[in-house]
């Protein structure tokens, strides 16, 4: 039976799922709900100076019959007295020992962390997360974001936190940053036990076309919020993946964005993330989607022979690679499953208008034909289709060759003039601009090359 239990940076929970800072967890009521409910741990809404927060305050991006793929909020940090949130972590450390209790914090001066340090480890928190990330509100006042892009005001706080701090802390990035690991390199520098990526991102998701305003409205007025939810997930395991592959980080890191399934908490552990954590789809669902994602990488672990969180973490990083490192001789193309397609021809106009042109439309049937010589295994066609494994992209070189264009470069066999025979679409096939006005077609004669021909049909239907 794989065991689910971590030990994140020295704050243990029975799985690694947590949930994030955030409106989910506002109040004991809350995380006693989720810890019951089978949530491995809460980052408790953050502490500091009470705050006095809008109305309305949250905003959805939705995607035809897909609610809230992105959700938008500008919502500050706790608006409740302090008194009262440590009192409540304190009784729910009670009810559940075991569970990770952390408290999220934010304020300016070096006694104001030294004494929200002191309190919060008194109230009996596991750990502490530093918010270097919010960004909206609270950046504005030189905190939040504000000190997440700054590396070395962060590296200072840190080390204030650090002189007082006895348990396990962990700093919150964001994301608004050309480059996420110098703060990631900064808490390390600062003595920071962990990170936790991303916070949210800074947008607007939408503007009312009547009131001219950005949602969510406020007045008749608006401003940018922090962007979460499903759509920042491949830029949250893209930085995920950045700070755990930088040499000099070699920190802990808790994984966050986008996270609604099993699958997606897989894909941080398996790039470097050793704890995650749930926040918009908590909001979206409820609690009761742990139920989901423990039984999901409870079996997943079982099917790949892991026993622990740590035997996974991590695994997929040695597959990344820079561009300059890739196989330039391996090659795919795309197959249609003739019993399997629908006729829709989105496969043909999506490789017509917006990629290489390799898919032709016979007469008499609906099906696509792939033009085998002309595709270049770009994947478009299969990420169009509406029916699963109707196109797959098969390999079609024998797997002999391998040759990187790092490895060209260092032997001098790249392109270097603008009409260098070395290029890659140098001798491949394009139709000439005058076939796209509807008066020419091109048709491929067997054992012979393309030919163009003046045709007043439709230039989409090819007769063999």
């Amino acid at each position: 039976m794989p065991d689910l239990s971590i030990n994140f940076a020295g704050i243990k929970s029975p799985n690694p799922f947590w949930l994030a800072s955030a409106p989910p967890t506002n109040s004991g009521y809350q995380v006693m709900k989720a810890f019951d409910a089978g949530w491995g741990g809460a980052v408790w809404k953050t502490l500091g100076v009470p705050v006095v927060n809008v109305s309305s305050r949250y905003g959805g991006v939705n995607y035809r019959d897909k609610r809230l793929i992105g959700f938008n909020n500008i919502e500050l940090i706790s608006d409740r007295p302090l008194s009262d949130n440590l009192r409540e972590i304190e009784e729910v450390k009670k009810r559940f020992p075991h569970h990770a209790v952390i408290a999220s914090l934010m304020v300016q001066s070096r006694q104001e962390w030294h004494d929200i340090v002191r309190a919060s480890q008194d109230a009996g928190a596991d750990g502490l997360e530093l918010n270097f990330g919010c960004p909206h509100g609270m950046c504005e006042r030189g905190m939040g974001s504000a000190v997440g892009q700054e590396p070395n005001v962060l590296r200072t706080i840190v080390e204030w936190v650090m002189e007082v701090a006895t348990v396990p802390v962990i700093v919150k990035l964001t994301p608004n940053i050309s480059d996420i690991t110098e703060p990631a390199l900064a808490a390390r520098q600062g003595g920071a036990n962990a990170i936790s990526l991303i916070n949210t991102i800074q947008s607007i998701v939408g503007v009312d076309l009547d009131q001219f305003s950005p949602y969510p409205i406020v007045d008749g007025q608006g401003t940018n919020g922090g962007y979460c939810g499903p759509a920042v997930k491949p830029i949250a395991l893209n930085m995920v993946k950045n700070c755990a592959q930088h040499p000099g980080v070699q920190l802990p890191i808790s994984g966050i964005g986008g996270i609604e399934n099993w699958r997606d908490a897989v894909e941080h552990i398996l790039l470097g993330a050793s704890s995650v954590q749930v926040c918009t789809a908590a909001m979206h669902f409820g609690f009761g989607i742990i139920r989901e994602m423990t039984s999901g990488l409870e079996q997943y672990m079982r099917e790949k022979g892991f026993q622990t969180i740590n035997d996974m973490v991590g695994r997929a990083l040695p597959n990344v690679k820079h561009w300059e490192e890739l196989n330039l001789h391996y090659k795919v193309t795309a197959s249609i499953n003739e019993q399997k397609c629908i006729g829709c021809q989105l496969c043909y106009t999506a490789c017509e208008d917006g990629a290489h042109q390799a898919i032709r439309l016979n007469e008499g049937t609906r099906v696509p034909e792939i033009i085998d010589e002309n595709c270049v295994g770009c994947n478009l066609c299969s990420l169009v289709c509406p029916v699963e494994e109707c196109i797959t992209m098969e390999r079609r070189d024998d797997g002999t060759r391998h040759e990187t264009w790092q490895q060209r470069t260092l032997a001098g066999n790249i392109p270097s003039e603008f009409e260098d025979e070395r290029a890659g679409g140098r001798h491949h096939w394009v139709p000439e601009p005058a076939a796209a006005l509807g008066k020419e077609k091109h048709k491929t004669l067997p054992g012979k090359a393309r030919q163009f021909e003046t045709v007043p049909a439709s230039p989409q239907i090819v007769s063999e």
